[in-house]
């Protein structure tokens, strides 16, 4: 669990991550460096949940060494699909980081938002529904391997 209070924003109590994978954690398929090292390590403080249509068929033999919970999702209406899975497991304490389109309801509806851009960029809705917009995966990793830097972003 990663607990957090922010002045002026909420009191984060942080049980679950959400990951999409293609984009976020991966591009073209092929898992970014440092992704595996990170989650290891955040996985001592939270259940992690990778959400994706495997369009390259390839996240589970990526992340066979990382404690996580892979969901392979339809193709069709993915953003519904994110949504209930967040909403099921507690959207209240969980933290989510994607960047497409089909990210965007996940993103609003968690507790924390977190949308990065990386190479294939970000969707504007991915981008407005997000607490907080970061250029890669290892800096939204890193936010939560060190959460004191929630608090100068999210403060008033």
């Amino acid at each position: 669990m990663i607990s957090i209070e922010i002045p002026d924003f909420s009191k984060l109590t942080l049980h679950h991550l959400v990951l999409d994978y293609n984009g976020t954690l991966a591009v073209d398929g092929k898992l970014l460096p440092g992704v595996s090292e990170r989650l290891r390590r955040l996985a001592n403080q939270l259940e992690i949940h990778v959400l994706t249509a495997d369009t390259f068929g390839s996240v589970a033999i990526n992340l066979r060494d990382v404690p996580c919970t892979i969901h392979v999702l339809p193709k069709e209406e993915q953003d519904h699909g994110k949504l209930q899975y967040v909403e099921n497991l507690g959207a209240a304490e969980t933290v989510s980081i994607g960047n497409g389109r089909n990210d965007s309801l996940m993103l609003k509806k968690c507790s924390l938002g977190l949308a990065v851009i990386q190479d294939e960029g970000a969707a504007i809705s991915a981008i407005f529904a997000a607490d907080i917009v970061l250029p890669d995966i290892m800096t939204a990793l890193d936010l939560l391997v060190a959460p004191l830097r929630l608090i100068a972003t999210l403060r008033s």
